[in-house]
C-alpha cells in the first residue's frame, strides 16, 4: 500500500485509478476537477463542498448531516426547506435562534430540560456503550466533553474572557488544527459521571451569563487575540452565545439518534 504523507501533488493527474478503501485525512482537494469518479460506499466527515459545483451526479439512498447554505438542486436551493422541515418536526429549534435575553434563557431551560432526558435515557445503558462511538461518530461521553469544551470556548473564553477557561477532559472537534495549551485526548475514557462533574459547572456557568443578560451585552462585540481558540475581533456576543445553543441542541439531536442504535444492541 503506498503511503502519501505531507506532499505536495497540487496539479497532479489521476486517470483509470483504481482508490477503493483509500483514506483521505486533512486532504486539500480545492479546485480539484473530478470526472466520472465513483463515490458508491464513501464515507466523508467533516468535509467542506464551498463553491462546489456538480454536474451529471447520481445521489440515491444518500444522507448528509451538516450545514446547509445556497444548496441548489434541480434549480431549487432546498437549504430553506430543509430548515422548515426540521422546524416543523422540531418546534422547539425555533427557539435556539434568539436575538433577546429572555429568548436566550428561554433557549437555554429548554436545553437543559432535554439534556437531563437524554442523560437519564444514556444511565439505562451499559457504561461500556456510552464509549462507543456508532459509523465513526463520537461516543456519548466523548459529545458530552465536546459540549464541556464549546462552552468554555465560548462563553469561557470569548464572552467572560478566562483565556484559558480548559478541563483536561475537554474535547475539541476532531478536524481543529490543535493549539498549545488546548487539551485534546480523544482516546482517554472517563466515567460519565466525571464528565458530568464538568458538565454541571460549564452549564452553571452558561446560566449564570444568561441570567443577567442585558440588551446591551448582547448587542456587545468582543476581541480575544491571545493565543488559543477561538481567536476573534468583533465578534458578536450573540453570536457566541447562538453557537453554544446550536452545539447544544444539534449534538444532543446526534446522541439521541445513537443512543437508539446502543438501545437495540444491549
Amino acid at each position: 500500500m503506498t503511503d502519501f504523507h505531507e506532499q505536495d501533488l497540487a496539479g497532479a493527474r489521476f486517470a483509470r485509478v483504481d482508490l477503493r478503501g483509500a483514506i483521505f485525512s486533512r486532504v486539500s482537494l480545492a479546485d480539484a476537477d473530478l470526472h466520472m469518479v465513483d463515490f458508491t460506499g464513501a464515507r466523508l466527515r467533516g468535509v467542506q463542498f464551498q463553491r462546489s459545483r456538480m454536474r451529471g451526479v447520481e445521489l440515491v439512498d444518500v444522507e448528509i448531516s451538516g450545514e446547509l447554505r445556497n444548496v441548489v438542486v434541480n434549480g431549487v436551493d432546498i437549504a430553506p426547506l430543509v430548515e422548515a422541515e426540521l422546524d416543523r418536526r422540531m418546534p422547539d429549534r425555533v427557539k435556539m435562534r434568539p436575538d433577546d435575553p429572555e429568548g436566550f434563557r428561554e433557549a437555554w431551560t429548554i436545553l437543559e430540560r432535554l439534556w437531563a432526558e437524554t442523560v437519564a435515557r444514556a444511565r439505562t445503558l451499559p457504561e461500556a456503550a456510552l464509549h462507543r462511538g456508532i459509523d465513526g461518530e463520537w461516543s456519548f461521553v466523548q459529545t458530552l466533553r465536546h459540549l464541556n469544551f464549546a462552552g468554555a470556548a465560548w462563553v469561557g473564553r470569548a464572552v467572560l474572557g478566562d483565556p484559558s477557561p480548559w478541563h483536561p477532559l475537554d474535547l475539541p472537534w476532531d478536524e481543529a488544527p490543535g493549539w498549545d495549551g488546548v487539551p485534546w485526548d480523544r482516546e482517554t475514557r472517563p466515567s460519565l459521571d466525571e464528565v458530568l462533574a464538568v458538565r454541571r459547572d460549564r452549564q452553571a456557568m452558561v446560566r449564570q451569563v444568561l441570567e443577567s443578560l442585558t440588551e446591551e451585552e448582547v448587542g456587545a462585540t468582543v476581541t480575544r487575540t491571545e493565543p488559543g481558540w477561538p481567536h476573534l475581533e468583533g465578534f458578536p456576543v450573540n453570536e457566541c452565545l447562538r453557537i453554544v445553543l446550536n452545539e447544544e441542541w444539534e449534538h444532543r439531536r446526534y446522541a439521541e439518534r445513537d443512543l437508539t442504535v446502543l438501545e437495540k444492541e444491549n
